[in-house]
């Protein structure tokens, strides 16, 4: 029997009942956040969270961020320590994710094994009134296949994983478009940015009043037992299609790439304006605007039938935010 395709809903008051009815009972909802979509299940469900994984096909070595509503619940799953209460404060509810020592009542399956969990507090009012109806942390991933270009609206969901889960909160175009920044605080001495995002490592080391290092995996490492954040792997947020990444797409890159290539450019230039195989991360020429951008144009390039996809970085004089998007193009072109 063919299966149907997941159900879209409207952010009605009655459909937001009916979608935390079906998180308590174990079910999977894909909901919005500022960052991204994630694929939702309640965090202290061990057997609703191998869902997540099972519908995404991701290996057991890589964990979940959990959400939550506030300091308090985040204190019923981790040590909260003087520095995650500081950056709580700073900037929750927001794009910072904190990783913690866990307690006892995270099931292991949510850390990948690990002594630490992954938390933040969303801002986007559809997650925290579903936080809010369930009265649960929920366990929530990027809501797309394995390792696949990252879904910014609910139709990239429906697009990836229609098939495999039932239910789609729509919150419109989520208003980052990248995944949040992730730290480190397991060492309070030592606190380390796993994942680059919209919080800067400089906003960070100012509100701790401390140095912060950011991790630097080498390409082509290969996937640990357990990662210790989501977003470490090299290769991440891959289209299907061929992705080279560039300095600058050139008229030397264009001669070079193979026929049928698509480019996709920072800012598109007007020589390029008319062209079906060229593609623009910013219509404005802000890095923010880039990165809503950022995975609805590696979707159309994707889904555009072509052999190669070449695309340029973000200037980086244009600060924290082009080096996160940096990342994930580094991570999408890796082999």
């Amino acid at each position: 029997m063919k299966k149907t395709h997941a159900k879209i809903y409207r952010p009605t008051a009655a459909n937001l009942r009916r979608l935390a009815a079906a998180l308590r009972r174990g079910e999977l909802v894909a909901i919005p956040t500022e960052t991204v979509y994630g694929l939702a299940a309640n965090a202290l469900d061990g057997r609703a969270c191998q869902r997540i994984f099972a519908a995404k096909q991701r290996p057991a070595y890589d964990p979940l961020i959990v959400h939550v509503l506030d300091l308090r619940q985040a204190a019923k799953l981790a040590e909260l320590t003087p520095q995650a209460i500081a950056l709580a404060k700073r900037f929750w509810p927001g794009p910072l994710t904190l990783v913690l020592k866990k307690k006892k009542n995270v099931p292991d399956i949510v850390t990948a094994g690990r002594d630490t969990v992954a938390i933040r507090s969303p801002i986007h009012p559809l997650a925290r009134k579903l936080l809010r109806l369930t009265g649960l942390p929920l366990a929530a991933p990027s809501a797309n296949p394995f390792a696949y270009i990252s879904p910014t609206t609910a139709e990239h969901v429906r697009e990836g994983l229609g098939r495999r889960i039932k239910h789609i909160l729509d919150g419109g175009a989520c208003r980052i478009g990248v995944e949040s920044t992730i730290i480190s605080l397991h060492k309070p001495t030592k606190p380390r940015i796993l994942r680059l995002g919209a919080i800067s490592p400089a906003e960070i080391a100012t509100a701790l009043h401390c140095v912060v290092s950011v991790s630097k995996q080498k390409p082509g490492a290969q996937a640990p037992v357990s990662a210790l954040a989501p977003g470490m792997l090299d290769k991440h947020y891959s289209p299907k299609t061929r992705l080279v990444l560039v300095r600058k797409i050139s008229g030397n890159v264009r001669r070079r790439a193979p026929r049928n290539s698509a480019f996709i450019q920072f800012k598109k230039t007007a020589e390029a304006r008319n062209q079906s195989n060229a593609f623009q991360l910013s219509r404005t020429g802000t890095v923010e605007d880039a990165a809503r951008n950022l995975y609805a144009v590696l979707r159309r390039a994707d889904h555009g039938g072509f052999t190669q996809i070449y695309s340029e970085r973000a200037p980086v004089v244009l600060g924290p935010l082009a080096a996160a998007i940096n990342d994930r193009l580094r991570r999408a072109s890796a082999k």
